[in-house]
């Protein structure tokens, strides 16, 4: 039997089969409902459960909503319908969602930007045509059912060719096959594009941008189509690395700077190197935000990166006055069993 799902507002309802998570249903429906990870970690997808009950696939307690408490929050990427549900969602998408496609692609190009990160170019048919949002990722489908999950680097207007950030994770097989055997011509299978991080140009209000390490990839795609679309508003882009050596493509925000008056950088090394000979900041990327913005109430704000650095910046952030509903998020992961990395 399946269920139906409600939400408070706006008004859409659409139905969950036995065994399916509520956010499965809503993207195989076309109902736009916020989310990144899908793993649990980002919170993209967090709701109020006001009526209804659900179970989560690693059998963790049953969650009910409704009566006098206040509504229970659950993660609707990993919430399974036990009944009909009523749900109170942010961020809600009334325009259709692109298109979700499995399409094989080839290896254009690789290229080491740093000791541990290599950009890969696929090059994907003609048809059917990919149509994305900068900052969504897309899944590389391996043999045995695995995937991984990576953000596409480059803005849309070129959608026949991708960009992505590929770091090197100890024991992975994957990012080992992409460093030491990957060759040009080879062919790959995605599922893409997903992910709801993506820029919101109909506002007007200043934007700030934080990154950890190659959570810049999504970042680099944002900032790409501002410019396409002939941004004017301020956006301030900070990036959180460990040292020196891990600013890759350093020069690309600089030259940012130079063309575009509203675009401001500022790198953040956590552990510089004396070899590094670093006059700039240092520490916690989200603390440098802090430090210069007292008020975040005016900002529109995007993160990317490990989910230990959002949920800090999260924390940090709403207490500096940023309205939750403005903040925008994608979180990633690294997996050294299985080589999971998601966002870079």
């Amino acid at each position: 039997m399946a269920y139906t799902i409600r939400l408070q507002d706006p008004q859409l309802t659409f139905v969950a089969e036995p065994g399916e998570r509520v956010l499965e249903a809503a993207l195989r429906q076309g109902v736009g409902l916020p989310y990144g990870c899908t793993q649990g970690k980002c919170g993209q997808c967090l709701a109020r459960l006001l009526e209804g009950e659900v179970g989560f696939a690693d059998d963790t307690d049953v969650v009910v909503g409704g009566g006098d408490a206040p509504p229970p929050e659950v993660l609707l990427c990993q919430a399974l319908p036990r009944s009909d549900l009523l749900l109170e969602v942010s961020g809600v998408e009334l325009a259709p969602p692109e298109i979700l496609r499995e399409l094989r692609c080839k290896v254009e190009g690789l290229e080491r930007l740093a000791h541990d990160v290599m950009r890969v170019w696929l090059r994907l048919p003609e048809v059917p045509r990919l149509h994305y949002h900068a900052g969504q990722y897309l899944d590389i489908l391996r043999p045995g059912g695995e995937r991984r999950s990576f953000s596409i680097a480059n803005a849309p207007g070129s959608e026949s060719r991708l960009e992505l950030h590929i770091r090197r994770v100890p024991g992975g097989g994957f990012s080992h096959h992409v460093f030491e055997e990957m060759k040009v011509g080879e062919l790959l299978k995605i599922d893409a594009p997903l992910g709801s991080f993506y820029l919101r140009a109909e506002s007007e209000r200043p934007m700030v941008m934080v990154g950890g390490g190659t959570g810049f990839a999504p970042l680099k795609g944002l900032v790409e189509e501002a410019i396409q679309l002939g941004n004017g508003r301020p956006l301030h882009l900070y990036w959180g690395v460990r040292a020196r050596r891990d600013l890759y493509l350093a020069d690309l925000p600089e030259r940012w700077m130079e063309e575009h008056p509203w675009f401001r950088f500022t790198p953040v090394l956590s552990e510089p190197s004396a070899d590094d000979a670093w006059q700039g900041r240092t520490g916690w990327v989200h603390e440098a935000v802090v430090e210069d913005y007292a008020d975040l109430s005016g900002v529109d704000l995007y993160v990317c990166g490990p989910p230990v650095m959002i949920e800090a910046a999260r924390e940090a952030f709403l207490a500096r006055g940023l309205p939750e509903e403005r903040l925008f998020s994608d979180a990633f992961e690294y997996n050294s069993q299985q080589a999971r990395r998601k966002a870079g």
